[in-house]
């Protein structure tokens, strides 16, 4: 095998860092040439996070060093702990969750902090050519001179690239890129990646998308347990390689037995929610979900899901329309009604609304039915009972963890989320909203949501799963709708689908169109 001749323009070389007793990188060796595109691939808990946290300057290594190319070409060391030193030297980083001012245009925040926003005409006028080259060069069309929070989730990541671009980086870490993005979307996004390494910038690209992985990058580096366990070309590689990778062990394939719906478990009938002319609201809904099925919904983030889970759980109240939940009225806002009614809700951010994290593992698990008589006596809580049944939840869901008296914010994303599935499941719900079940979640936690949604929907309880990934939504659904700008398209048997045609809907094409 012949030595790539590419230039070095990062080099990690023995990073270390610890928590307390925990090692989250052990001895971590990663170099990154120019014009080069590297997945990084681990577990929830693997040590990526930390890793770029260290490279970034958010963090500072207790061992080893990082070396940056210079404009020269030669490599020198990073300062540690310095975000502003990681710019100078040419590294930039787009987030998941993008970190734009959303009340200025998406040239503003493309220029923001590198000038006055006030400087003269001149120089804003020198930023403006030089914004358009870029965009010129890199096929990154965006409106720049509208607010952010009026343009699409694709336009704002654009920006995002953009911004980093402006500031001439030589290394770009895309953190989950595609994970908001219509399948049109994520295609133009690696057309522009490959684009951009073909002019010589290097890309760091984290993902839970092996298909993704597999078709972009040329090299993997998998980190388990905080430490490298692989580095390896992606040629002749596949998905259940990466995976076993991953996490240590054979992934099983998937299996979703056939079923025969029953009785309708939720209904919608011209639900509408949410203030009229608001991004994330519901206009005019109609949906039926039966027992012993998975409906999933489509539509890119901040188009009436949220307005649709909110309903489902009882957190709002339908404007007009009916709702009904096994029969029975409820368009009113109740969510210990829904509770009380047989739904079990498994909320879109684990952290914010489905978990407490200065609270116990056991305490958390409790935390929907503390009132019942099994709970508690005398307004007192049997915690023997609680921590004796949280034990049982820990074992059976396989939750890593010291035990029920940890504190559930010390718990990975992962394990936090097997913890509200335990709650959730264990009641035998007859309704189920899964609203972004396996978000952030590494291949293994992912795969043991996706089985307990199935076995779920096996004993009959209704699913209605909310998710923007489309390859969860045709592996776990028996039917699928989509959402665009809060209106809900009827529910399509997923076998006669396909993800062309759920991307352009996504977009705002009707079928007609789509075909």
């Amino acid at each position: 095998m012949h030595p790539d001749p590419r230039p070095l323009v990062l080099s990690l070389t023995g990073i270390t860092k610890r928590f307390g007793p925990l090692t989250a990188n052990d001895r971590i060796d990663l170099d990154v040439r120019a014009g080069e595109i590297v997945a990084l691939l681990g577990e929830n808990g693997a040590g990526k996070t930390t890793l770029m946290s260290i490279l970034f300057g958010h963090y500072v290594a207790d061992e080893g060093t990082v070396n940056v190319a210079g404009t020269g070409g030669q490599l020198a060391p990073l300062p540690g702990g310095s975000a502003e030193a990681a710019l100078e030297a040419g590294i930039g980083m787009v987030h998941q969750h993008f970190a734009l001012a959303e009340n200025l245009t998406g040239f503003e925040n493309i220029v923001l902090g590198t000038q006055s926003l006030w400087s003269t005409r001149l120089k804003r006028r020198e930023a403006r050519a030089r914004v358009e080259r870029l965009i010129e060069e890199s096929g990154l069309a965006a409106d720049l001179d509208v607010p952010v929070a009026r343009l699409s989730v694709g336009e704002q990541q654009r920006i995002e690239i953009l911004k980093a671009l402006y500031r001439d980086v030589r290394v770009l870490i895309l953190d989950e890129p595609t994970a908001v993005l219509t399948p049109q979307e994520a295609d133009g996004l690696a057309a522009t990646v490959r684009r951009l390494a073909g002019r010589g910038l290097a890309v760091i690209f984290i993902s839970h998308k092996l298909h993704e992985v597999l078709a972009l990058c040329e090299r993997v580096v998998v980190l388990r347990g905080g430490a490298k366990v692989a580095d390896r070309p992606t040629a002749g590689a596949d998905r259940a390689t990466l995976a076993e990778l991953m996490v240590g062990r054979a992934i099983p394939a998937r299996e979703r037995p056939p079923t025969t719906p029953g009785a309708s478990v939720l209904e919608l009938r011209a639900a509408s929610v949410g203030k009229p002319g608001q991004r994330d609201r519901l206009e005019a809904a109609d949906l039926v979900l039966r027992a012993g099925e998975i409906v999933g919904i489509a539509g890119v983030s901040g188009n009436g899901q949220g307005a649709l889970a909110a309903l489902v759980a009882g957190l709002a109240a339908a404007r007009s329309g009916e709702v009904t939940i096994a029969g029975a009225p409820a368009g009113e806002a109740d969510p210990a009604g829904r509770i009380a009614a047989g739904v079990g809700r498994i909320p879109e951010d684990r952290h914010r609304d489905g978990t407490i994290g200065a609270l116990s593992v056991a305490e958390n698990y409790v935390l929907e039915t503390v009132s019942e008589a099994g709970n508690q006596a005398f307004g007192f809580l049997r915690r023997a009972g609680i921590r004796a049944r949280t034990g049982e939840a820990i074992r059976a869901y396989d939750i890593r963890c010291p035990g029920p008296d940890a504190a559930i914010r010390a718990l990975s994303g992962g394990n936090m989320q097997k913890v509200v599935l335990a709650r959730v499941l264990e009641r035998a719900p007859r309704l189920i909203l899964a609203h972004q079940p396996t978000r952030g979640l590494d291949i293994g936690a992912t795969t043991e949501v996706h089985r307990r949604l199935i076995a779920a929907r096996g004993r009959g309880a209704g699913v209605l799963l909310i998710s923007e990934d489309l390859d969860e939504l045709f592996a776990l659904s028996d039917r699928i709708a989509v959402v665009h700008a809060g209106h809900l398209s009827p529910a399509m048997v997923a076998e006669g689908l396909d993800v062309r045609t759920v991307g352009l809907m996504m977009a705002g094409h009707m079928p007609g169109e789509a075909a």
